[in-house]
């Protein structure tokens, strides 16, 4: 009776924190639709008081809004938490074209002008950082109040260094298998079977053209262009990364103002998850101190 107990709260706690947007969200994050310039219906996830100051969660390539559940609870206390769902992700709509870094910019910047017309706060993880950079870049930043830059180059100095070719090529892995492989190789830190298999669910609801779209888009466009996004804002940047951008991270605090940077070890490319503590003790300490003081 002890070990059902158990069980049984165990799964409750993964189904409060884990589950998709639509099925298992906590009842007081909402599920909402706005639909943008060029006439694509896309998702987001809101919590916390109307009011309040606006923090935006951007995620990586192919992930939905809700893996950033963690960060929802931990905000929302605070602040007005939105989590994005960008085109072809998650819940929102995937229409044929529209995966390049401008329209990408533009679908932020129609959710800024449909959220609030206070400055927000910009969380972007990996392909979520060149989201965030790209609206920089296109539109400014009259209506950010501060960014916070998770685990990709920022066109920085020295670039990436490109991962080696597979020794031994052989036939590639069907889509889902490779989506599965990839999802679980996001942590460091072994995640329950059950939120790696609806994870990478989700991240299937993306169809494998799209997803390749945006890998494609990204991969074209010149490191320059996110260096020159960067270093174009003086809004307040919080760079956090893992040591493979360690280099990077230490360039852009000696050479940009008003940058924070932090590099986590010991955790895999999904940090705000590993590290889920540390990681929201630091954004929350740079909102006060740096953003919204």
């Amino acid at each position: 009776m002890r070990t059902r107990r158990r069980i049984l709260l165990a799964w409750l706690l993964a189904s409060a924190f884990i589950g998709t947007a639509r099925a298992q969200t906590p009842a007081h994050v909402q599920s909402r639709f706005f639909v943008t310039g060029d006439g694509v219906r896309l998702h987001y996830l809101q919590a916390g008081p109307p009011a309040a100051r606006t923090l935006l969660f951007i995620p990586g390539w192919t992930m939905p809004a809700w893996i950033w559940m963690p960060q929802i609870a931990a905000f929302s206390r605070r602040y007005s938490v939105v989590a994005f769902d960008p085109r072809g992700q998650g819940e929102s709509q995937a229409p044929a074209t529209g995966y390049d870094h401008n329209r990408r910019a533009r679908d932020i910047a129609d959710l800024l002008t449909h959220l609030s017309p206070a400055p927000v706060a910009i969380v972007g993880w990996s392909l979520g950082v060149l989201d965030a950079l790209a609206y920089v870049h296109e539109a400014g930043d009259a209506h950010i109040a501060g960014l916070v830059l998770v685990d990709n180059s920022v066109g920085e100095e020295p670039a990436p260094v490109p991962l080696p070719p597979r020794p031994h090529p052989g036939r590639p892995l069907p889509h889902d298998a490779a989506m599965h492989r990839f999802v679980a190789g996001m942590f460091r830190r072994r995640q329950p079977d059950a939120y790696i298999d609806r994870l990478t669910a989700a991240t299937l609801r993306t169809p494998e053209s799209v997803a390749r779209a945006l890998l494609d888009n990204a991969n074209a466009v010149p490191r320059t262009y996110w260096r020159e996004a960067i270093y174009s804002t003086t809004k307040p940047v919080l760079y956090i990364v893992r040591p493979g951008f360690a280099a990077q991270a230490a360039n852009l605090q000696a050479h940009r103002p008003d940058t924070e940077t932090a590099v986590f070890t010991g955790a895999g490319h999904a940090l705000f998850i590993d590290d889920a503590a540390r990681f929201d003790t630091m954004v929350a300490n740079f909102l006060r101190q740096r953003v919204w003081p």
